[in-house]
């Protein structure tokens, strides 16, 4: 590779560390800004979180919802994109660490490296009850899920005493009820006439959630909506249900004891362990407490953003960890280091709320925009339009489309793949 050009050396230098909604934001804002960029994440693909409740219950494959960072970014001239993994970041000498060994230094810093699952100090549940924040993680649920109707089947069939699976989803979120709603379809509709020994649609569904509610950042009356959605499905919802350990095939509740055939946690995040490393004070969740306009406490040119920063909104309130807030948060940080290039100072962020969508299943979800509240099939569509609109590639767009109207009229799922990584354990 040829060595860069004086002129090129002497262009301010932004670092990118993460390629989610954020980090890829940023980098296209900062497109025909004279900067370089160095985008960094230790995947080579961007992966569109929404939709990986679809990757899981078999409604999508990964292929359909991640998109090559490279490829996203290659007609960008000023962006480099190197895929490795930040140890820590050097905020007084201005350069992030990576594993290996190898350093970057930087002009401006953007940390946008999200969030993963909390357990809340149980970390051993995450072997029996896996979460989802990758595509890995997604496969790795379809595996289990696929599975547990094999083995039920396998019993049925073999003379073994049968019944159809438990599932059960702990966490009364978007993920969580999104989840719980793919998994009932899955079994009273996908499923219903592929299996000889047991009825798959009466697979038990269960959404735990410790709270009074679900969808809590939801109004009382969507989320009423959404128990009422979740319950026509099949979707058994039981709040103030509290975790106190999870056993193989075994949730324990405070009262109670659930024997299930899979577990799935979308109980709770915490921001990426990279933000322990920065040094400036974390809420109780490990996200970077920012100034106004997103920069780390008495390092103006370093900035978090996304669900690494804890930025409270007119109410009090932090705003939550979803997309439109990171990539509302990556324009006005690359406005700022726009600003900050040409010698002026840089605009406090302000958050332009525009809803909340949550989608439960087949022509079922709800939607927030304002005082707006619509649930049912309206807020399905627009949940549908949202989605799509927002999806990484044209050609993404095009074959999200046809795979989810196709699933819409006939209710198959092509993505049912089980790929054994280790010997067969079925009977």
């Amino acid at each position: 590779m040829s060595a860069e050009s004086p002129e090129r050396e002497r262009r301010p230098h932004v670092v990118i560390v993460g390629a989610g909604f954020g980090g890829l934001t940023a980098a296209k804002a900062l497109a025909s800004a004279d900067v370089r960029v160095t985008v960094i994440d230790r995947t080579n693909h961007h992966t569109f979180q929404p939709l990986l409740y679809q990757v899981a219950t078999a409604g999508l494959s990964p292929s359909e919802i991640a998109q090559p960072i490279r490829g996203i970014l290659g007609s960008q001239r000023n962006v480099t994109v190197r895929m490795a993994e930040a140890s820590g970041v050097d905020l007084a000498e201005r350069r992030v660490h990576l594993v290996g060994g190898d350093d970057i230094a930087w002009d401006y810093l953007i940390v946008a490296c999200g969030a993963e699952t909390s357990y809340f100090g149980h970390d051993d549940w995450s072997r029996s009850a896996p979460g989802l924040k990758s595509v890995e993680d997604a496969l790795g649920i379809r595996q289990r899920v696929l599975e547990a109707f094999e083995r039920a089947e396998n019993d049925a069939v073999t003379g073994h005493p049968a019944q159809p699976p438990c599932l059960v989803v702990i966490g009364g979120g978007p993920t969580g009820v999104e989840l719980a709603g793919a998994l009932a379809e899955l079994g009273r509709h996908v499923f219903r006439r592929e299996f000889r020994g047991i009825d798959p649609s009466a697979a038990k569904i269960l959404l735990l959630e410790a709270g009074p509610r679900i969808l809590p950042s939801f109004s009382d009356d969507l989320s009423k909506s959404a128990v009422a959605q979740l319950a026509d499905l099949g979707v058994e919802v039981r709040t103030g249900a509290r975790v106190s350990a999870i056993e193989p095939g075994v949730v324990v509740l405070e009262h109670d004891r659930l024997a299930c055939s899979v577990v799935l946690w979308a109980a709770g995040v915490a921001a990426n362990p990279l933000t322990r490393r920065l040094g400036p004070p974390l809420d109780p969740t490990g996200r970077v407490v920012v100034e106004r306009d997103l920069s780390i406490p008495g390092h103006p040119r370093a900035f978090v953003i996304g669900d690494a920063a804890r930025f409270d909104g007119p109410d009090g309130h932090p705003l939550p960890g979803v997309s439109p807030v990171a990539m509302q948060q990556a324009r006005a940080v690359a406005r700022s280091i726009r600003r900050s290039v040409g010698g002026e100072a840089p605009l406090p962020f302000v958050y332009v709320d525009k809803g909340q969508l949550a989608t439960i299943g087949r022509i079922r979800a709800i939607a927030m925009v304002g005082r707006i509240h619509l649930s049912g099939f309206v807020a399905w569509m627009a949940w549908l339009l949202v989605h799509i609109f927002y999806l990484i590639g044209f050609k993404n767009r095009v074959v999200v489309m046809i795979v989810w109207a196709w699933s819409y009229l006939t209710y198959r799922r092509g993505s049912r793949l089980i790929i054994a990584r280790e010997a067969p354990r079925l009977r």
